[in-house]
């Protein structure tokens, strides 16, 4: 199998996070003998402090299994493996689970695709919020309170000490976004990992959610993982993007190469998709993805590209690098096809 590139950017800090090879894969019976669908197939990821790096793809390939597999958290009875799972220079796969315990939350914390499921519907956000202060941070609850109120200021939560008594059901969707965001600082992470944190809201309150989590990341430098469909988040957030389908990376690049000059035929339908002032109607991605029961030899958006090759059906592309920080995984940068066309700009 071919392998994600390594992760091109250069910098003397040590990686936050570091993934090599990592799959998984989901049992299916089929009359007594075991089936595997995989969802993830040899990935590679690196991050760096201050970095955000945006994995962006089609529902159903991967990327949130993936922020689950970081956090050990991959539901029963998949299971994952992988070659490197280091964060901090530490190795995640030797930890057992109260070890991670210890990290969830603390050093790695997620802002979840729904606050309101994510949220107890029977305890205020006070209570919520204090309970990861005290338990993580060991502070009394006089202290916990007054932490709890800092953090909903921080992320401009209006009236911040009297909304402590309020309950999930009596916020906005982008004030409950806004309580999760302030859960997952509360103990100020190295590891931030934001899946579609944007989802469900209206372009408003999208724009103000963007704009909390770049403030947070120029403050702090923190590292972000951000989880996405929307291009146009990515575009508005990461100085990085990985291309993800059907399990795999395809492209991986800075986000102004991912936007002016993408190479992979996935991509550039990504981009050729989307919305512009001069498109009459949108250009879509014909067919379906396939099915991770049964995924092809080679490469798995052959069924669906308008260059494919004959040998794309039973071949895995090798990664080619297109500059030193933009690499994609494709027959048509290494024949002598004619050359893509460019998507147009966003």
């Amino acid at each position: 199998m071919t392998q994600s590139p390594a992760n091109p950017t250069a910098t003397a800090s040590s990686p936050v996070l570091e993934i090599q090879e990592l799959s998984i894969r989901f049992p299916l019976n089929d009359k007594g003998a075991t089936q595997w669908a995989t969802a993830v197939d040899q990935l590679n990821l690196t991050l760096y402090p201050g970095q955000i790096l945006g994995l962006v793809g089609e529902s159903g390939c991967g990327k949130s299994l993936t922020s689950l597999a970081i956090l050990k958290l991959v539901p029963k009875p998949g299971v994952f493996e992988a070659k490197t799972l280091n964060f901090q220079g530490k190795d995640l796969l030797t930890l057992n689970e109260q070890a991670m315990q210890q990290i969830r939350g603390a050093k790695i914390a997620m802002i979840p695709q729904d606050p309101l499921t994510s949220l107890n519907p029977v305890y205020t956000i006070g209570e919520q919020l204090c309970e990861v202060l005290t338990h993580h941070q060991h502070l009394s609850r006089s202290a916990a309170e007054k932490k709890a109120i800092a953090l909903l200021d921080q992320v401009k939560l209006p009236n911040a000490a009297e909304r402590l008594k309020d309950y999930p059901h009596q916020f906005s969707g982008g004030m409950r976004q806004r309580v999760m965001i302030a859960m997952a600082l509360s103990c100020a992470p190295d590891l931030l990992i934001a899946d579609e944190p944007t989802t469900a809201l209206d372009v408003t309150v999208q724009a103000q959610i963007l704009d909390l989590l770049r403030e947070i990341q120029q403050e702090e430098k923190r590292a972000i993982l951000l989880i996405t469909h929307d291009l146009g988040v990515v575009a508005e957030l990461c100085n990085e993007v990985a291309v993800m389908y059907a399990g795999r990376i395809v492209e991986k690049a800075p986000v102004d190469s991912i936007f002016h000059a993408a190479k992979h035929p996935y991509t550039q339908g990504l981009l050729n998709s989307l919305p512009t002032l001069h498109k009459k109607r949108l250009d879509p991605i014909e067919g379906q993805p396939p099915t991770l029961i049964n995924l092809p030899l080679g490469c798995a958006f052959e069924p669906r590209c308008k260059h494919r090759m004959a040998h794309c059906k039973t071949n895995l592309p090798s990664w080619t690098s297109v500059s030193e920080s933009h690499q994609a995984a494709c027959f048509l940068l290494d024949s002598p096809s004619p050359e893509l066309a460019n998507p147009a700009a966003v």
